[in-house]
């Protein structure tokens, strides 16, 4: 899902920095109301930024004008929650920037919101419900499958934006093949996230557990 350097002019990288600066901020924001009442909040967007870090480097191949990697995106949302995941996403990207690829750090903003843009829709079309206590909603291998086939389509639809807005002509064949290589991920991925929610929600008596995930807000079938 990286953007190669060279596709997006600059005046556009600058305006989504912005656009990533203000949304990250807002989620830190939201992180700090309940970060008051409960204080080790914040560690869950560091263990999202460290889980991100790890599943990017752990598999990233070049397809035509960005990347294939396995973001677990869901396992870090249904197991660490919304906004530790949505901050980890900007940190995570930042980490590996100034860490393993300096060159991704001029479309940190760009890929961020690659990112962090269906999370929101995931969060604010669906997700949301599996975490409220009232609603009880059954979270099920299926439905994860769900969560998961929103966000990469989701993905594909920001990489292709920014194609389409991008300087270097890229043909729509390009963005397809790229965008197919992530059929194998779709599949795969709920299977992982869903036996790690059903492990964790095993253990979720345990104080790390209970305190560093939410998974004891998740009712699992």
């Amino acid at each position: 899902m990286h953007i190669e350097p060279g596709f997006v002019a600059p005046i556009k990288v600058t305006m989504a920095n912005a656009g990533a600066i203000a949304v990250i901020l807002w989620g830190c924001k939201e992180q700090i109301k309940e970060t008051i009442v409960k204080p080790w909040v914040p560690l869950k967007s560091l263990l999202a930024a460290a889980f991100f870090s790890f599943f990017m480097e752990s598999y990233s191949i070049s397809v035509g004008p960005s990347e294939l990697h396995f973001i677990g995106a869901m396992v870090m949302y249904l197991i660490l929650g919304f906004t530790p995941t949505l901050i980890g996403f900007g940190a995570g990207l930042l980490f590996q920037g100034l860490i393993f690829n300096p060159g991704d750090l001029y479309h940190l903003g760009v890929n961020s919101l690659t990112l962090i843009i269906p999370l929101l829709g995931v969060h604010y079309l669906s997700g949301h419900k599996y975490f409220s206590q009232s609603s009880q909603k059954r979270l099920s291998w299926r439905r994860i499958l769900e969560l998961d086939i929103i966000y990469y389509s989701g993905v594909t639809a920001m990489v292709g934006f920014w194609l389409v807005i991008g300087d270097v002509a890229t043909p729509i064949s390009a963005w397809a093949t790229w965008a197919s290589s992530y059929l194998a991920i779709v599949i795969l991925e709920p299977i992982f996230t869903y036996l790690l929610v059903k492990l964790l929600k095993a253990m979720r008596n345990h104080a790390l557990v209970s305190r560093l995930t939410v998974i004891n807000t998740l009712y699992v079938t």
